[in-house]
């Protein structure tokens, strides 16, 4: 991805853009996160200078690798780049992950929670934190179960470190856009009652919507779209 960087990342804004005309929002309201899961720097980094401002990564130590070498291609434009853990996190990789990543999407037990305020804290950081929800049921995949929310809400907004914005999910793989919709209809529904149950609590951020199907997350309410493959091109590996 050079040459090509600025043509992709132009053709999935206008995607952004028209499927948010379509349901009646503005396309500043949805950040783009380019997920850049077993993509070289040099990737990440055309992308970057093409316009991309957000970069997703699914693996530590891929990105505890990858980020000084973004930011040695990139100088000082790489300050502007906001990093997004989206993978499964172990716990003892949350040191690593708190130091690394402005924000972590995938936060999905108390105990994790902790351990990411702690390593913040003695990191003189905020994170920014979206729990992850686990709405197909499949075991592979992370995220609390929607009846845990309340009390995991509370544990992360209890951590000074820690700035709860929203909710992510990741639905069942299909062929079949439309059939990710009812689990960000109800995404948009947790993090809504959520929200009513806290007492006027505010989660702007509803992160959900992949390469597939980014146009009905956006039309149920998404503000954070994770784009791999349509800015990227096919991975290769798992």
């Amino acid at each position: 991805m050079s040459d090509g960087a600025g043509a992709r990342l132009a053709e999935v804004r206008e995607r952004i853009a028209q499927a948010a005309a379509r349901a009646g929002r503005r396309s500043e309201e949805i950040t783009l996160v380019g997920v850049a899961k077993r993509k070289p720097a040099e990737a990440v980094a055309a992308a970057a200078a093409a316009g991309l401002a957000h970069v997703g990564e699914n693996f530590v130590q891929e990105a505890r690798t990858k980020i000084p070498r973004v930011a040695a291609l990139l100088g000082t434009r790489a300050e502007a780049l906001r990093w997004h853990f989206v993978g499964r996190l172990q716990t003892n990789k949350a040191k690593l992950a708190a130091t690394l990543f402005d924000a972590v999407e995938s936060v999905d037990r108390a105990e994790l929670a902790l351990a990411l305020a702690r390593h913040a804290e003695s990191a003189g950081r905020t994170l920014d934190v979206l729990l992850q929800v686990n709405l197909s049921g499949e075991p592979q995949k992370g995220g609390a179960v929607p009846g845990d929310l309340p009390a995991l809400a509370a544990a992360v907004r209890a951590c000074a470190s820690l700035r709860l914005l929203g909710l992510m999910t990741v639905p069942a793989a299909s062929a079949d856009p439309e059939a990710s919709r009812p689990a960000f209809a109800r995404l948009r529904e947790l993090r809504d009652a959520l929200c009513r149950a806290a007492g006027g609590l505010t989660l702007p951020a509803l992160s959900m919507g992949m390469s597939a199907d980014l146009e009905v997350a956006i039309e149920e309410g998404a503000t954070i779209v994770r784009v791999g493959t349509a800015l990227f091109g096919p991975r290769e590996g798992t």
